[in-house]
């Protein structure tokens, strides 16, 4: 049985916090990313989306491509999915991007092409959940109003002592409060990056840097001395295990491209036609015209399970028909696949062989 949560910040520690937090943050928190020192809705919504689950070093490579491409919101909602799972290709996660195309369309047909200045509004939206919307809000129209995103949930968790399991509803909602406490009265904005300064770079889930943070003496899991028994989260999903084969298919300079159904792993993106075994592929192949090589497998790891993805690259000979078994798609050519929106590990696929082969 989990135990209860921690009181609130006795008046003692609560008193101060948030000026600790914006001193810090102003003093030596992060200033230079992209997105900050802007209170564009459109680029603040566009980095928090891609810094959901995704370091910043990793989306400091997509960020300014992404914006070169699609300016404004009026852009990404008029373009193509297809051009936009292009650009976020190997980001991961891609029904950011799906929810993203859909929230601009939003924004440009519900609002007029702007983002609600209030958080409750930004909510609505697709793709925006309660910490994003807060922090579009804050940054962008200084709305009074809590994040709590996984590294506040750690500060947070840490400086109150918060015992409760945040695998349930309910701890998690009093941590809403707890946190919805501790805002200041001005500069929520400051605040709310110095927050998420400090779980980024002091208040980190390994190894918390104790001895240089600006709330070190308020915090009760210094305090105790075991700051990585926070955040509490019994829950652990049970990893699974998946393996699959797939089809290269080449005629010529041509590649047999499959789009993936519009939900499941992958959706909707252009990859190479998956089968639910080595064996099943082999035995549908040796009908065929042509000749193949197995390759050697791709190992990848997924949120939920490990998948191990076993390539056949087959070619066809000049003027052959598709062969029996082969799900409708389109033939591509190298270049013209790489720019389509591919799984990661299939755009380093095919990115290994078109440098072999310059």
């Amino acid at each position: 049985m989990s135990r209860a949560a921690a009181p609130p910040l006795a008046p003692e520690r609560a008193d101060g916090f948030a000026e600790d937090v914006i001193a810090w943050q102003q003093r030596e928190g992060r200033h230079g990313l992209p997105w900050q020192g802007t209170r564009d809705a459109y680029r603040v919504w566009l980095s928090e989306v891609m810094l959901q689950q995704t370091q910043v070093a990793t989306v400091l490579a997509y960020y300014g491509r992404f914006l070169q491409r699609f300016p404004d919101v009026q852009s990404l909602a008029a373009a193509p999915l297809d051009d936009v799972l292009a650009l976020w290709s190997g980001l991961g996660y891609y029904s950011r991007a799906r929810n993203l195309h859909r929230c601009a369309q939003a924004v440009v047909a519900e609002h007029g092409g702007r983002f609600p200045g209030q958080a409750a509004a930004l909510a609505q939206l697709p793709g925006i959940g309660r910490s994003t919307a807060a922090a579009i809000a804050a940054f962008c129209f200084g709305e009074r109003v809590a994040i709590l995103d996984g590294n506040v949930k750690r500060v947070l968790s840490r400086v109150l002592g918060f015992e409760d399991d945040l695998a349930r509803a309910s701890a998690i909602e009093a941590l809403w409060a707890e946190a919805t406490a501790l805002l200041p009265a001005r500069e929520v904005g400051v605040y709310t990056q110095g927050l998420m300064d400090l779980g980024a770079t002091l208040c980190t889930q390994r190894a918390p840097a104790c001895l240089h943070c600006p709330v070190a003496p308020r915090c009760v899991a210094r305090r105790e001395g075991r700051p990585e028994r926070y955040p509490v989260k019994t829950r652990r999903l049970k990893r699974g295990r998946r393996t699959h084969a797939l089809l290269w298919l080449r005629q010529g300079t041509r590649w047999w491209l499959v789009q993936r159904p519009a939900t499941g792993v992958w959706a909707g993106l252009w990859s190479l036609p998956e089968y639910d075994s080595a064996d099943t592929l082999q035995l549908l192949a040796d009908g065929w015209r042509g000749e193949g090589e197995w390759l050697e497998p791709v190992q990848h790891a997924l949120t939920h399970f490990d998948w191990t993805l076993q390539p056949l690259a087959w070619t066809l000979p000049p003027r052959a028909a598709l062969p029996a078994g082969v799900p409708e798609g389109r033939w591509c050519e190298p270049v013209e696949a790489l720019a389509l929106g591919l799984p990661a590990p299939i755009r380093k696929l095919f990115e290994a062989v078109a440098t072999s082969d310059n």
